[in-house]
């Protein structure tokens, strides 16, 4: 139960991202199939724990948050996404869900529509009176931004209704998008003015929409295709096909290739019809769309989650061609992870030109058995990312297999694959374990060490960290204990520099002295060992108390059998991964190097104080929830541990005491409703003898 709770809770926050992406910045980071997975997953988590669901769910939520800039249009009907269908199968489940919801007889035709799946931006249109008052994009589904002035520059878009008898309120929802030959020339404009290019007609459509100014979207050739509807005064038809069929009729351009089917085997032979024709279109889709025709029916078949029952989006598969794989690279991530990537003879694969591929990790290499050399199979899954599907048999292969390194190829630490101790498999990625100094890592790792939670050193962010690094002033923690003293020694100061002044300078220098004394439990979170928060930092610095006993107990522990490694594994908290994750790096004579120039700096680790044992809190659980005024939220946490408590982030059976503050909320109701005692923020600092 606790791990399904912790997989939904990650799989919200890497769900949440990957919607900010792909609807907010047009930038998507995974495939379709890949997200599709994502979702997939926290559904049957959710369907096995009921009680287990997130009010930030993913199920409950559509598209991602309109992004700042533009107004907002709350959606008076919310604009929902459709569940998928990924193979004949599941579009005959799909027909036969509906019929047994309907109840309807076997004899008894279910008309369904089929159009194309476009491949661009969704908008709605309010008309009012027949003329265009309003118009937005989806946002998360039930807010979006207010894009009126870019819609009006779109041919396709009409300013006032054609026809009589038009209803008073027309919501017409559809999807901007742009062609092939028009995104083609717009790259050509693009690069001849000197500016970057467009990675497909999608991005170039989102992007060309959401302009602040109007008269940029007015230079770009976007189009717009209706097929559905928000809200609307009244229906000018009882079927899906009647009302498209009047769009039509009021000005709207509709997908030509619209049809109505009378049975599944018409829908079937349709997509497959649109998916031998899909490269002649002109412009992009990803599948084909199938609605209920009947209205009636519709509206008795209603919602499910984020989705209609009485509709479903027929996918794909990712387009492919043939190529050489020329040699393999491996990349160096910000975390360590090494990542193999395929260099190809370029080829054009969904009108994008191809010359790299992801192959994942070393069991995909081996997976797919790939070479340098072979001839392979390229896709761009969900029509974005390429990746190598399979090997071609019969064209000559490769000679030598690609071994893959156990070593950093950026700093020449030692690279490990975890094991998991529930499963008994590694991990599928390999790690540098040269935190401190890897290159790759290097920017990432500094910012870590000098974070809020860290070091905590002001003045120091990311911005300067990144700009230290580019010109060689710190490549390593404790370069940044001995940069004043070298900038005396430098002929171009630090107060000389773009940005800098004396003021400045000073402030940093002084800040940076003030921080080489430190709690242990910051010091060792500090070091971004893999897996240790500060959770974790602050138990590893109750249990060996001094920092030199515990890089001594680490080191003892390597062998991973003595008795260093026993009292290790036997902490409560402490687990097989955690335990290889320390031991790794500590064995890793760069981190060590490190850990030696810190001391050599005068940077020190200070113990923490001795927990209380007699407290009232003692063994217990609390939860912080709210504002806290008199005290900050990390000042109440540390009291709390020094008072011998547990401190967690939310309210469970498991809880003793929740503090509350002003502006308290779900986690506050929820020890209400289970009986948990709560005090505010007052009685707080009294019990805490503040």
């Amino acid at each position: 139960m606790e791990e399904a709770a912790e997989e939904l809770e990650r799989l919200a926050g890497e769900i949440a991202e990957h919607d900010a992406l792909y609807h907010g910045k047009d930038a998507p980071r995974i495939s379709d199939a890949a997200y599709d997975e994502l979702r997939k997953r926290n559904d049957a988590i959710e369907q096995r724990y009921p009680e287990l669901v997130r009010e930030d769910s993913p199920s409950h939520r559509v598209g991602a948050a309109p992004a700042e800039g533009f107004g907002k249009v709350v959606h008076k009907v919310p604009m929902l996404s459709l569940s998928n269908a990924f193979d004949d199968a599941d579009v005959r489940d799909f027909c036969a869900r509906v019929r047994r919801f309907l109840n309807l007889k076997e004899d008894e035709t279910l008309a369904v529509t089929a159009e194309p799946k476009i491949d661009g931006l969704s908008a709605a249109l309010r008309y009012e009176q027949g003329k265009f008052v309003l118009g937005a994009t989806r946002g998360d589904g039930r807010e979006g931004e207010n894009v009126t002035e870019n819609l009006k520059t779109i041919v396709d878009v009409p300013k006032t209704l054609k026809g009589k008898n038009i209803p008073d309120i027309v919501e017409i929802r559809g999807e901007v998008y742009m062609s092939h030959e028009d995104f083609a020339a717009l790259n050509e404009r693009q690069k001849a003015a000197g500016k970057p290019v467009f990675a497909n007609p999608r991005n170039a459509a989102a992007g060309s929409l959401r302009q602040l100014d109007a008269k940029i979207t007015a230079s770009r050739p976007l189009r717009f295709f209706a097929y559905t509807w928000g809200e609307m005064s009244a229906l000018p038809a009882d079927t899906q096909a009647g009302v498209i069929d009047a769009f039509a009729k009021w000005g709207f351009a509709v997908n030509p290739l619209f049809r109505r089917c009378a049975s599944v085997d018409e829908l079937i032979a349709f997509y497959h019809e649109v998916e031998e024709g899909r490269a002649g279109l002109g412009y992009d889709i990803d599948g084909v769309v199938y609605k209920v025709d009947r209205l009636d029916w519709q509206n008795r078949l209603g919602f499910v989650s984020r989705s209609p029952r009485w509709a479903i989006a027929h996918k794909f598969p990712a387009e492919q061609a043939m190529t050489v794989l020329e040699k393999i690279e491996i990349q160096v991530g910000r975390t360590g992870k090494l990542t193999p990537v395929a260099r190809l003879t370029p080829v054009t694969v969904g009108g994008v030109v191809v010359s790299n591929a992801t192959l994942h990790n070393q069991d995909e290499i081996e997976r797919l058995g790939v070479r340098p050399g072979d001839t392979v199979v390229v896709q761009r899954a969900g029509d974005v990312i390429p990746q190598i599907v399979r090997v071609v048999e019969d064209k000559p292969r490769g000679k030598k297999k690609f071994v893959f390194p156990e070593t950093c190829p950026e700093c020449g630490s030692h690279a490990v694959r975890e094991v998991n101790p529930k499963t008994g498999k590694m991990d599928v990625d390999r790690r540098c374990t040269g935190g401190l100094v890897c290159p790759a890592q290097a920017v990432e790792r500094l910012r870590h060490f000098v974070s809020r939670n860290a070091f905590d050193i002001e003045g120091l962010g990311e911005k300067q960290i990144s700009a230290f690094y580019a010109d060689g002033l710190i490549a390593r923690p404790d370069d940044i204990f001995t940069l004043e003293a070298r900038d005396k020694k430098s002929l171009k100061k630090l107060k000389d520099r773009e940005g800098w002044g004396e003021t400045s300078a000073r402030n940093l220098f002084a800040a940076v002295d003030a921080r080489r004394e430190v709690d242990l439990d910051r010091f060792i979170f500090a070091l971004g060992i893999r897996h240790v928060g500060e959770t974790n930092a602050r138990l590893l610095a109750r249990s060996y108390g001094t920092l030199d006993n515990f890089e001594a107990q680490m080191r003892a522990a390597a062998d991973r059998e003595g008795e260093a490694w026993s009292e290790l594994m036997s902490i409560d908290g402490v687990g097989e991964v955690l335990a290889e994750a320390l031991t790794d790096f500590f064995d890793e004579p760069h981190n060590r190097e490190v850990l030696a120039g810190l001391r050599k700096a005068g940077v020190e680790a200070v113990p923490l104080p001795a927990q209380e044992t007699g407290s009232p809190i003692a063994g217990k659980t609390v939860v912080f929830t709210g504002s806290l005024e008199r005290m900050t939220r990390s000042e109440a946490k540390a009291r709390a541990e020094q008072m011998g408590a547990k401190v967690a982030g939310s309210v469970s059976a498991k809880t003793d005491l929740v503090v509350h503050g002003p502006g308290a909320g779900s986690k506050l109701a929820k020890a209400q409703e289970l009986g948990i005692e709560t005090i505010t923020e007052d009685e707080w600092m009294e019990m805490a003898g503040a």
